[in-house]
């Protein structure tokens, strides 16, 4: 079926659209110039929405606005927004009552003519997914990088050739309960993440595995070999199962021995020659090529591996200034993360901790900074929750590591940066999401960025 398909199959039908953010309203507005009743559900007034609100208006939309935007889902089909579960009261109720709830990604994979790599877990999605991509464009496909980077994809679908690659990031928000068929699935890796949204840590578990569970027999999984997980997604796969695997072999996959990298027992490179630091970085590059084998070949892993700078928000250093580095990880916004950016480090860093609580275990995060952080500023609404951490952690007393608490984001990273002398590096890793000041990750490291520049 295609896109135009679809839309003559709805004609009739009212549709709802749940969350007019950055991936749902092209799609609103496809619909309406095509003649479907829409009605646009969305938290915020119409006062904040603005010219978009109005926009909507004028062109034939419904509107239902404000904290009881939920309370009127009376629409044949709903889109909801990657952030609203399944599971919401109003949601199941309407899916009770016979709505089909679906969203613009689950329509997208059903619809896209080329195949499909996709990419989740808890860490390493967005670096990796980017890798994937531009291994792709090196070897010479047309590639529509999409999900949670990228642009909205679904009404670009007229455009799609057979021969191209779809290359998506795709997060457990918007794996929950969908029907997804990829060609090739990668899992990075897995640890508590988000529980302020899912059920319990194994809903989490579960939503990952949708990446996988529409394959067909000639589909592939990607996994991590070391992760805990692994075993348990590599048993409901109904497609083949390849691995990746740091500091030691995999019969059946891509490594990295140690000193090099290797696809099936072909060496690519030694990891000295990749331009990215960090064991984490081995993993993503090594899962990337896992993840094309058979679509781009070894000389262009090796020439991509050599040349790709990284992402935003990503051990991207800043700037230096008076001898100290200034490196933006903006992305940490787990525990797992940040530690894997601390290891990164060629010597103990002055970090800046804390932010919005997703309620993850902070323990492993206290023992990591006691072994590895010269210094701690925390800020934010976990700042407290992170400090007892460090301070239960074991050596903490004997380590002489520094904890220093500042409310204020701007005070606290010019209070980093006071604290640190030539040859220190100054590094902004959270381990929390950034929603207590920012309105995401990004805007987070932007705004550490201007500042860093300032100084």
């Amino acid at each position: 079926m295609t896109l135009s398909e679809y839309i003559d199959s709805i004609r009739g039908k009212s549709v709802g659209v749940i969350g007019a953010g950055v991936s749902n309203t092209p799609w609103i507005e496809l619909l309406l110039r095509e003649g479907i009743r829409v009605k646009v559900h969305d938290r915020r007034t119409e006062e904040q929405m603005g010219h978009l609100a109005e926009q909507f208006r004028a062109s034939g939309a419904a509107l239902s606005l404000g904290e009881r935007y939920l309370e009127d889902l009376d629409e044949d089909i709903l889109f909801r927004t990657p952030g609203l579960m399944p599971f919401e009261a109003h949601l199941a109720a309407a899916k009770a009552r016979g709505a089909v709830l679906t969203s613009e990604m689950e329509l997208f994979l059903s619809l896209c003519p080329c195949p499909v790599i996709a990419v989740t877990g808890s860490d390493g999605k967005t670096t990796t997914t980017t890798i994937i991509s531009e291994l792709l464009k090196a070897a010479g496909y047309r590639v529509h990088l999409g999900g949670n980077i990228g642009k909205p994809l679904l009404c670009k679908l007229p455009d799609f050739r057979e021969g191209d690659a779809a290359v998506l990031e795709l997060s457990s928000f918007q794996l929950h309960s969908m029907r997804c068929h990829t060609d090739v699935a990668v899992i990075t890796n897995l640890s508590p993440n988000h529980l302020d949204k899912h059920l319990d840590y194994q809903d989490y578990i579960d939503a990952k595995a949708n990446i996988f569970l529409g394959q067909s027999e000639t589909g592939r999984l990607v996994l991590w070999a070391d992760d805990a997980h692994a075993a348990y997604y590599a048993s409901q796969t109904p497609g083949q199962v390849s691995w990746f695997a740091n500091g030691h072999r995999v019969s059946r996959g891509s490594f990295c021995d140690g000193e090099s990298l290797y696809r099936h027992g072909r060496k690519v490179l030694d990891k000295a020659e990749i331009r990215l630091p960090g064991e984490h970085n081995v993993l993503n590059f090594l899962a990337a090529f896992e993840a094309t084998e058979g679509r781009v070949s070894d000389e262009v892993c090796r020439k991509v591996a050599m040349e790709f700078a990284g992402v935003a928000h990503r051990l991207e250093l800043v700037r230096e200034k008076d001898g100290v580095r200034y490196i933006n990880d903006s992305i940490g916004s787990s525990p797992s993360r940040t530690i894997a950016g601390l290891k990164a480090m060629k010597k103990k860093p002055i970090i800046l901790c804390g932010g919005y609580d997703k309620h993850i275990p902070f323990e492993p995060l206290g023992e990591a900074l006691v072994q590895m952080a010269k210094t701690v500023v925390l800020t934010g609404a976990t700042a407290d929750k992170i400090r007892a951490a460090i301070e239960a952690a074991p050596g903490c007393a004997e380590s002489g590591l520094r904890v220093e608490l500042e409310p204020d984001f701007d005070a606290a990273v010019r209070l980093a940066a006071s604290l640190a002398q030539p040859g220190d590096t100054v590094l902004l890793s959270p381990a929390c999401a950034s929603f207590d000041h920012f309105k995401n990750f990004e805007e987070r490291g932007e705004h550490f960025r201007s500042l860093v520049m300032a100084l």
